[in-house]
């Protein structure tokens, strides 16, 4: 088996190369004036929007390439200076001065309307809301923003290479390396900033390795970046970001404001609700009209609400843009929605669990979620433990735990997630060739890990006999697949390997070899919304074959440190047909570490705009030491399809957890990432309830 996309940026150096440092906005907000240049020596360049070929933009977005005139936060692009030696060059990058008339930024987004903030609404309204009966309940949700984890920086190389195709201009092709999810948007996008034909240039993908969906646009600004300095210089260029820049300026998990107020009958019953949604997609919007509708799909998308009224905003601010991340919106909606029902059902006086059985839609799909509920709590033991820890949680009212006690918990959550992108409207191909040499070399740009590549491997030999080793994949100029997202990997390429596989079976004997074949998958039919929805629930049918988890976490809090040691993450995955269970649950412990990271480890916040040195510096993510135990149990599938897994733990395992705390704790917490000083501010202010109750 071999793998084209196997080097990773930092392994390449091109001869006679330039390096290349962007030089940034120094306000949030306001208008470029000019930049004050030092003498630059022999063989540097700084390029600026004036000198873009073509459009100031790349794909699928209004976002420049080089900001020109505007200037929308902190950090934006608005020049890159080339050169030969790396350390004069950040030398002048320093010297450079960008002089800017400076304007009021915007940066919040709490209680902001459509009516004073850009930005795109949603309204949906389903039933009589009007109508108001029995208890009624109302909380505020908040999710923070999270970090990608590279393995390396983000980057892009550039140089020509010599072709023997007469046709393109001067002989010669401009050939792109950079790690992206999605080659052709990197291709589209320099294709259009040069002004050049696509067919000049040629996208090689370099080892992408762990990405959490963070880098499916931002490869293409700095690849665009890269392949201006080759266009004019005609010379090699090395563009990779630094550790700090690529923490304050890559796209983040977008911060979301979810505020819920319902109304239940005695029985839990949900029989109205009101939500309102504010999400902060930074300056220049991008993928905002999928992760806000997203959001709205995991917000309402697993019970049955018959009067509902929701308005959702996705707001432009001065910070930089936000974008798509694991789990997209879903996971922030899902966090929201999980609590609330959790509150609810505490409200009652119900085990969580029960009440998601009794109310939980039962899907179009054929998954049996209250047996993915069972099954899950049957797993870590769930029921036994809750009524354990209810116990304890009525002690823990009348006295607070003293030194060397640590009140456990457990909480419960499920999620779903889909196949693809919902506005994602590209088709996914693949083409297959047996050669002479009895190689199967299957070609697609979609390649986010070597897991797949084996995968494919191993659904190709079920079909095609042939010895292990004699597949190859090759992804430089292969025909286009869309975007590496939300489990396409896994679903479409899969089925369309397969469906090659069994062309070339059924030609083999009657044909020469080589053999080649193609395949391809059309989107799946429709969006979501568009904010019009007719029926009492989201159709969860808009996703192809989508997964569904429960999720299990077990939880003590060491009172002195203020600090939730986690005992064990159990996690129920109805994912239809699992080719690889050994890769499945590799990816999905990861990603249940990642999601676990996001609710209570990785406390960074924008300030004024900007993520300040000192958080990159005290940044903090789980290490191996402290990921607890993580058990994943599939649900055996006779359907034979494959559906997407690898988000389902930013779907439900950040809402369980915090369902744990909150019970150990005998408070309610609502927001991600849970920070030690809120566990310390619960405990100060019942010590001192306690103690004026003793007076």
């Amino acid at each position: 088996m071999q793998i084209d996309s196997s080097v990773y940026l930092e392994d390449i150096y091109p001869q006679n190369l330039l390096y290349g440092v962007t030089i940034r906005s120094p306000v949030a907000k306001g208008y470029l004036k000019y930049l004050v240049l030092p003498k630059l020596p022999d063989h540097y360049t700084v390029v600026t929007a004036k000198h873009i070929p073509g459009e100031n933009r790349f794909e699928e977005t209004a976002m420049p390439v080089l900001a020109d005139g505007k200037l929308s936060y902190a950090g934006e692009p608005v020049a890159v200076i080339f050169g030969p030696d790396k350390i004069k060059l950040e030398e002048l990058a320093a010297m450079i001065n960008v002089a800017a008339d400076e304007e009021i930024p915007f940066f919040l987004i709490d209680g902001v309307r459509a009516d004073n903030a850009n930005g795109i609404v949603r309204e949906i309204n389903i039933g009589n809301c009007g109508e108001k009966t029995g208890e009624t309940f109302t909380c505020s949700y908040e999710t923070g923003i999270q970090d990608q984890w590279y393995a390396e920086p983000s980057g892009a190389i550039t140089w020509y290479s010599k072709t023997s195709d007469k046709k393109k201009q001067a002989g010669k092709t401009l050939v792109v390396k950079t790690a992206t999810q999605w080659p052709y948007h990197v291709k589209r996008s320099v294709s259009r900033v040069l002004a050049v034909d696509q067919s000049m240039i040629s996208m090689e993908p370099s080892a992408l390795s762990l990405h959490m969906d963070g880098k499916l646009w931002f490869p293409s600004l700095i690849a665009c970046h890269a392949a201006l300095g080759t266009y004019l210089t005609k010379k090699p260029v090395r563009l990779i970001l630094n550790r700090v820049d690529d923490f304050k300026y890559s796209p983040k998990r977008c911060k979301s404001n979810i505020d819920i107020t319902s109304n239940f009958d005695n029985n839990g019953n949900i029989t109205g609700a009101e939500i309102l949604i504010n999400i902060n997609m930074g300056a220049h919007s991008v993928n905002d009209n999928e992760i806000l509708d997203l959001m709205c799909l995991g917000v309402i998308g697993n019970y049955r609400i018959d009067n509902l009224k929701l308005e959702a905003h996705a707001v432009n601010s001065n910070i930089p843009p936000q974008g798509p991340f694991s789990g997209f919106g879903l996971s922030q909606g899902f966090f929201a929605i999980e609590r609330h029902v959790s509150q609810i059902a505490d409200k009652i006086k119900q085990d969580p669990a029960i009440w998601r059985k009794n109310h939980i839609i039962t899907c179009k799909n054929q998954i049996d979620t209250n047996n993915l509920i069972d099954l899950t709590a049957k797993s870590g033991d769930y029921y036994r433990k809750w009524t354990s820890y209810e116990l304890l949680r009525q002690n823990y009212r009348e006295r607070i735990p003293e030194k060397g006690e640590n009140p456990r918990g457990i909480g419960i959550a499920v999620g779903f997630q889909g196949n693809g992108m919902l506005y994602d409207r590209s088709s996914c191909n693949v083409e297959a060739t047996l050669t002479k040499e009895g190689v199967l070399e299957i070609r697609t740009s979609l390649c986010s890990s070597e897991d797949y590549v084996k995968i494919w491997e191993k659904a190709a030999m079920e079909i095609i006999p042939m010895k292990q080793g004699m597949i190859r994949l090759i992804t430089e100029n292969s025909p286009d697949c869309g975007p590496s997202c939300s489990s396409r990997n896994i679903t479409a390429v899969t089925k369309l390997v397969e469906k090659c596989c069994l062309a070339i079976k059924k030609q083999k004997g009657k044909s020469p070899l080589p053999l080649t074949v193609r395949r391809c998958s059309k989107p799946s039919s429709g969006s979501l919304l568009n904010g019009v929805i007719a029926s009492a629930y989201m159709d969860t049918g808009v996703f192809l074959k989508p997964g569904y988890a429960c999720a299990v976490v077990e939880v003590s809090i060491d009172i002195v440190e203020c600090i939730p040691k986690i005992r064990g993450v159990w996690m129920g995955i109805a994912g239809g047909r699992i080719i690889s269970a050994n890769r499945a649950k590799r990816s999905l412990t990861r990603g249940a570490a990642q999601a676990l990271g996001w609710a209570y480890t990785e406390n960074i916040e924008y300030i004024n705009g900007t993520l300040p040195e000192n958080q990159y510096y005290n940044f903090s993510i789980p290490s191996p030491a402290d990921i607890p135990p993580i058990h994943i149990d599939f649900i055996p599938d006779d359907s034979g399809e494959t559906r997407g897994i690898g988000e389902l733990p930013f779907t439900c395992v950040p809402a369980a957890f915090m369902q744990a705390v909150s019970q150990a704790m005998d408070y309610s917490f609502i927001s991600i990432p849970l920070k030690r000083k809120d566990i310390w501010e619960m405990v100060r202010h019942k010590r001192s309830e306690t103690q004026a109750g003793v007076k």
